[in-house]
């Protein structure tokens, strides 16, 4: 049975429960709980409050997406392009990636090995391939150009 959020209460409950679960910013929470048929009056008054009281945090969610999705073998730039996407201000997101003490370079050292275990490319065609795939996953091309031609190895 669905639950009717139609007053503050459930609303807090909701949000409550969905933080519970995992970190999430003010945009996305206040998505999700409008999709459960919550007012814009009541998710605002909410998510002001769990603010006031340190339950919803912007920056623990920008430190909680980051480190999962670097951990994930995404790069910078993709991570940067999905919390824009989810409604964070690209200042803050670039600042979130900077005070997050990753060494992207080493970051994506580790992902080359886990897809290509270690292999630098023979030919162009394969030096084209690995680049497409560490370029998708969001790593800087100068930082891929110069792993795949072996300069990162000092």
């Amino acid at each position: 049975m669905p639950v009717i959020l139609d007053n503050l209460l459930a609303v807090r409950h909701a949000a409550m429960d969905l933080l519970a679960r995992r970190e999430h910013g003010r945009v996305e929470l206040a998505r999700k709980l409008r999709q459960r048929g919550a007012s814009d009056e009541h998710i605002d008054t909410a998510l002001d409050r769990l603010g006031e009281e340190g339950l919803l945090s912007e920056a623990r969610y920008l430190e909680s997406f980051v480190s999962y999705r670097a951990r994930s073998g995404h790069g910078p730039l993709r991570i940067r392009e999905e919390l824009v996407q989810r409604g964070l201000a690209r200042a803050d997101v670039d600042q979130a990636l900077r005070d997050s003490g990753i060494d992207w370079r080493e970051a994506l050292r580790e992902t080359w090995q886990r897809k290509f275990a270690g292999e630098l490319p023979r030919d162009v065609r394969e030096r084209a391939r690995q680049g497409r795939f560490l370029g998708y996953r969001g790593y800087p091309m100068d930082l891929v150009g110069q792993l795949l031609r072996g300069a990162g190895d000092e």
